[in-house]
């Protein structure tokens, strides 16, 4: 009776609520940025207010609706003049959709409030592919100092006519190591999730570096900062016609804002 209750009732209530103050955890934190587009941080903390609102409200209307339905029950069974039958189930089949109910409210509290939140990985970055497709900034005009550029603006210039514009240039810039599908060992990207909205949408953007044998030095997801001049890739075959030669290529912690809007 009580999971009959529970699953009209009060599941969708309690769920909604891991959701609320998941949002609300993430803002307090500062870690909101991790999923959304910080255009849209205001945006989604005052839904998520609105539905905290909504959420209490809905309490004592759920709370008079089981009573009601509970005394309706009531009343028919004192209606009739025998007992209503009921189909007798073993305690096993009584329990699986029990335990089912508990693991669905344990299993969605443990994934928004109990693991810690996450950055998008190398493996996604690798499903969504480097520098491929219609990126969130195709067609944005690069303008600033090559010093202040960072490897989304390397990245989209590289795209623009083979990348023959940055051809002799310097750069300093951090990524994350991403090796390439179709790259030699000689290659791996350093590259970065572009968001326009949200996490699901982030696209990786990376500058093709020329440093052999560089699984030696630096593991797939690391961040590095790197500085080198851009020139023609000796591999003739290869996909990438220009690429960075490195000066130094630095270890470094990922940064808080690991994502470029």
């Amino acid at each position: 009776m009580w999971r009959e209750r529970f699953d009209r009732y009060w599941r969708g209530l309690v769920l909604s609520g891991f959701g609320i103050a998941a949002i609300a955890w993430l803002a307090a934190t500062g870690r909101l940025g991790w999923y959304v587009h910080p255009r849209y941080f205001w945006f989604t903390v005052t839904l998520c207010g609105i539905a905290a609102i909504a959420l209490c409200a809905a309490v004592p209307a759920l709370h008079r609706a089981a009573r009601e339905a509970d005394g309706d029950a009531n009343d028919r069974d004192h209606d009739r003049d025998s007992p209503p039958s009921r189909t007798h189930r073993s305690p096993v089949a009584r329990a699986i959709p029990a335990a089912g109910a508990v693991l669905l409210v344990v299993a969605t509290a443990a994934a928004l409030l109990v693991a810690p939140p996450t950055t998008l990985s190398v493996a996604t970055a690798q499903q969504r592919q480097v520098n491929t497709g219609t990126g969130p900034s195709d067609g944005v005009a690069l303008s600033g100092e090559d010093a202040d550029r960072d490897a989304r603006d390397w990245a989209m210039l590289l795209r623009q006519g083979g990348g023959a514009e940055a051809e002799g240039r310097t750069a300093s810039f951090i990524g994350f190591v991403l090796p390439g599908a179709d790259e030699s060992d000689d290659v791996f990207f350093a590259a970065r999730f572009v968001v326009s909205c949200c996490a699901v949408d982030a696209q990786p953007l990376g500058v093709p570096v020329l440093s052999p044998d560089w699984q030696r030095d630096h593991a797939e997801g690391s961040w590095v900062d790197v500085e080198g001049v851009f020139v023609a890739n000796p591999d003739v075959t290869s996909d990438q016609p220009v690429v960075l030669r490195p000066f130094s290529i630095t270890p470094i912690d990922e940064p808080d804002d690991p994502y470029v809007y």
